[in-house]
């Protein structure tokens, strides 16, 4: 049998509210009004969740946070607070708090959030709290600089929590990678992954997609459709390109998030649902704020556990470590020979700026293994834009990358190659020169976004 809960609640009236409304819902519970009663409480019984307002008369909500976690990690804390004390709440789920609950709150939420804290208990201490990190490595990433061993640390840190993460960094960085990171390490290892590239997605379909639909509900809906929300349930749903998000499928979204709740296109009536959101973006998400294409609150809502992926440039021998070790995987999947990258090579993988990331230096080893045979990857076996960045295209000191192509480009060396060709050099040549973000590319060349990712996607899969 579960344990009580433990609600800790200085106001009288509001602590005679939640203790009623969970007496109702069938949960036992015990209430103390201070830090000091609360923390006598919980040695004396341990519970399994706490219910924490984080404003206390004799003590910080976080300090007594910080030592229940301390001497029980499993415990599943949802703390609450009032709306001009977010900061604090947001502070709490970093430190390793369940989730939040924002005065005033409905009775719905209340239930929901405490039922779906108590379906993880103890989900996580039989997962284990593995590092697993093994020649640099960590759930799908390689690299042991000190920037990535943050982020490895930072990952664990939220494991237990359900608090949003905001994943940012340039293309190709390995967002989604993280993503998948954060949720292998977490009490929902079990459940679904469902990624969603909001950019990928035409504006007038991706609340379908996020949501789904009923059958009819819109024309060329010819069946029911379970959307990404749903299909996560009890899972994690991960939202690539965030920012790409248009501004009224915003409003449902910070709705779904402050009632754990979706309702399809076509229907009347909503369900509960129990996911975790992580959402990633390559612009800044602060500018696109300010330039109000992107709601303040939604993003205050989704910016709990920020996680920034530094660009490849700036994890020092992290490029030679993934080069290595690729190069062996890639090697067998095609059935060559390759062991070793010859010196010079190595050299110029240090000193090129590698604006596509890790996922350009991906396709460069994929490019030499496919065209080419031997025991060491030489210079010679490595294609033209490889080499024209490292001989200065860009600099590993630029901050930034030109807005727009050059106006007068080398036509010699695009005359006599198959026009396909050629908008595959132009399209990719101007995402590296953007930074490697496919949404700056696509102003620039005057196309959507999601015309550029399905281009790109083809033209992986041609690769393979």
């Amino acid at each position: 049998m579960s344990s009580p809960l433990l609600l800790i609640e200085d106001t009288a009236s509001l602590q005679m509210v939640y203790e009623a409304i969970l007496r109702k819902a069938g949960f036992k519970v015990r209430c103390a009004a201070t830090a000091r009663d609360g923390m006598a409480k919980f040695r004396s019984f341990e519970p399994d969740v706490v219910l924490l307002d984080l404003m206390l008369p004799d003590r910080d909500g976080l300090e007594l946070m910080a030592e229940m976690l301390d001497k029980k990690p499993g415990t599943r804390v949802i703390v609450i607070t009032a709306n001009g004390s977010i900061n604090k709440a947001v502070e709490a789920m970093r430190g390793g708090a369940f989730e939040f609950l924002v005065k005033p709150f409905d009775e719905a939420r209340l239930i929901n959030v405490i039922e779906n804290a108590r379906a993880e208990v103890g989900v996580f201490d039989a997962a284990g709290d593995s590092f697993d990190e093994t020649e640099g490595g960590f759930h799908g990433f390689i690299g042991s600089s000190n920037e990535m061993r943050e982020i490895y640390r930072k990952i664990n840190s939220i494991s237990r929590s359900m608090a949003t993460v905001f994943l940012s960094g340039e293309s190709g960085t390995g967002k989604e990678i993280c993503a998948v990171a954060v949720h292998e390490t977490s009490s929902r290892a079990k459940g679904p992954f469902v990624p969603l590239n909001c950019g990928a997605i035409p504006s007038d379909l991706l609340e379908s997609e996020v949501f789904g639909h009923l059958k009819g509900s819109f024309t060329g809906a010819i069946a029911d459709k379970v959307g990404a929300a749903g299909a996560a349930d009890g899972g994690t749903l991960f939202l690539d390109e965030i920012c790409e998000m248009d501004l009224n499928l915003q409003t449902k979204l910070l709705r779904f998030l402050q009632t754990s709740t979706i309702q399809p296109v076509g229907s009347l009536i909503a369900r509960k649902v129990n996911v975790r959101i992580i959402c990633a973006t390559n612009r800044d998400p602060y500018v696109e704020v300010q330039n109000g294409r992107f709601r303040e609150d939604l993003f205050y809502r989704l910016h709990v556990v920020p996680i920034h992926l530094p660009p490849l440039r700036d994890r020092g021998e992290d490029v030679i470590e993934i080069a290595r070790n690729m190069l062996r995987v890639f090697a067998a999947e095609e059935g060559r020979a390759f062991s070793h990258i010859e010196p010079e090579v190595v050299e110029l993988f240090r000193k090129s700026p590698w604006p596509g990331n890790v996922r350009q230096l991906l396709n460069v080893l994929r490019n030499v293994v496919v065209l080419n045979d031997g025991e060491s990857v030489t210079a010679t076996m490595l294609p033209l834009e490889i080499m024209h960045l490292s001989e200065g295209g860009l600099s590993n000191s630029q901050p930034e990358y030109p807005s727009r192509v050059d106006e007068t480009p080398d036509l010699g060396k695009l005359i006599g190659r198959p026009l396909a060709e050629i908008e595959r050099l132009v399209i990719e040549a101007t995402i590296a020169r953007n930074g490697g973000s496919v949404s700056k590319a696509s102003r620039v060349l005057d196309v959507s976004p999601s015309t550029l990712y399905r281009k790109r996607e083809a033209w992986a899969k041609s690769r393979v």
